[in-house]
């Protein structure tokens, strides 16, 4: 194998992992039951299989050789006409059962000889163990292994039921010179899968866990939006651009500045999403293309919306992507939304809401990391993000984020409800607006049916806010 790393097949793993893993090294897949270690280790055979350097599939005694491969056959990489061809099956339980590891160090020995293989599974690895008389037997046997495929120039993968306990005291771990970790994490009443790089011997990694799913193609992984600060600079415009309203611009100064993140906070039903609407459909008329990225409305509900307020509901210069925040792994739809963006060379992106996306995300750092990363590579590229934040209170806001939100938001714009002549009316206010000035009265506005109209200078009575 002339290449120096193993390729997976799926372009984002190899990312995570520098570009693959080594060529000629022993790399350990390892998970608890369930995880999708096997799936991930087919899909490294079938991607690497070649008539000049074949592929050898062991089984030892965790799983039948006759259930991986018909399992197998169920994903879409899996080709039939290379199984015998580049792609060979082996059965090393029996080897074990009879010669014990003695026999297993010779017959995977009598393979290198015979077959030359370029990748070498053994799935699983862990079940070996049982073989052994004591540790220091296994430790003989080990030695014996590893010296014999690193002497060829072959790549292995040892697949196994380890935890993350195991690394530390079980000697193939000091071996091994990548580790990848499949883990399933139960947050609230959801299960969340999670692929963390262990170890990766002379290479550099993306750390942390990724998002992975598993279906017919395989492992599908998501790698964490993590973007470090940068310290090099970077050109944004120095135009403003609209809001979408003329009165808001006013109280902007202007409007916004390229590239900025704006935040619009406020309670249930007091035009959050609607402030976002004139947001990207006031981006049309100076040719800019938006992107609705919305947890909270249906398409049919948001464009029946639009449609109301007379702007084309289907307007091919706007995407809207959906998805429900049940299910939802934020790492999976973020690069779904960036890729839309690209695609569509979009400008500006409504996200709708907050409070949904801090839900999905598996804790309140990683959120905030997120939300970091995400309004930074925005910026970087001169593509203006608007976010929603519903509050709880409707009359007296007594705290305006406590997710760091607002901090990481260069324009904070705030609605409120007030009680005036016996209604309850609303009121909109700017209460930041990084690198500018802005006009700090509060001001009312009214939803009809042409969209926000905001109006004069409001002062409540006494303790209308109450």
């Amino acid at each position: 194998m002339t290449d120096t790393r193993l390729r997976s097949g799926h372009q984002p793993l190899d990312d995570v992992l520098g570009s693959g893993l080594p060529a000629n090294g022993i790399s350990i897949i390892m998970g608890l039951p369930g995880t999708g270690k096997t799936i991930v280790a087919q899909q490294y055979a079938f991607t690497n299989a070649s008539d000049d350097h074949p592929v050898v599939y062991f089984s030892t005694v965790s799983e039948p050789l006759e259930k991986i491969v018909r399992f197998g056959q169920s994903l879409s990489f899996f080709d039939a006409s290379a199984v015998g061809k580049s792609v060979f099956y082996s059965d090393l339980g029996q080897t074990a059962g009879q010669d014990g590891l003695p026999g297993v160090a010779e017959h995977v020995a009598a393979v290198l000889r015979e077959r030359q293989p370029g990748l070498i599974v053994i799935d699983s690895f862990r079940a070996l163990r049982a073989f052994a008389a004591d540790d220091a037997d296994f430790r003989r046997f080990l030695h014996q292994l590893a010296g014999r495929l690193t002497a060829s120039p072959v790549a292995c993968l040892w697949v196994g039921e380890y935890d993350a306990q195991d690394i530390a005291l079980l000697p193939e771990f000091a071996v091994a010179d990548a580790i990848l970790d499949l883990t399933t994490v139960r947050t609230d009443q959801r299960d969340m899968r999670y692929l963390k790089v262990r170890k990766l011997r002379g290479s550099g990694f993306l750390s942390g866990g990724h998002a992975y799913r598993l279906g017919p193609d395989g492992l599908q992984l998501f790698p964490r939006l993590a973007d470090i600060g940068r310290q090099e600079n970077y050109r944004l415009g120095d135009q403003r651009i609209t809001s979408g309203i003329a009165a808001l611009d006013d109280m902007l100064e202007g409007g916004v500045w390229p590239g900025a993140s704006t935040m619009v906070a406020g309670p249930a039903g007091s035009g959050k999403t609607m402030l976002g609407l004139h947001f990207i459909f006031g981006g049309l008329a100076h040719g800019e293309a938006g992107v609705v990225a919305t947890l909270q409305e249906h398409p049919t509900q948001l464009k029946r919306m639009v449609r109301s307020l007379g702007w084309p509901p289907d307007d091919p210069r706007v995407q809207i992507v959906y998805r429900s925040p049940v299910d939802i792994y934020i790492d999976e739809w973020v690069h779904e939304l960036l890729g839309i963006v690209d695609s569509t060379g979009a400008r500006r992106v409504l996200l709708d809401s907050l409070i949904d996306l801090r839900v999905a995300a598996p804790d309140e750092t990683r959120f905030k990391e997120f939300l970091y990363s995400l309004t930074q590579r925005f910026s970087r590229q001169g593509i203006n993000l608007f976010m929603t934040f519903e509050l709880a209170d409707l009359f007296d806001t007594k705290n305006l984020s406590d997710s760091a939100v607002s901090h990481l938001s260069d324009n904070v714009i705030l609605l409120n409800y007030f009680k005036a002549e016996g209604s309850v009316n609303r009121a909109m206010s700017v209460i930041k607006s990084r690198a500018s000035g802005h006009d700090p009265h509060m001001r009312q506005f009214t939803i009809n049916e042409k969209g926000i109209t905001i109006g004069d200078i409001v002062v409540p009575p006494g303790n209308a806010w109450m």
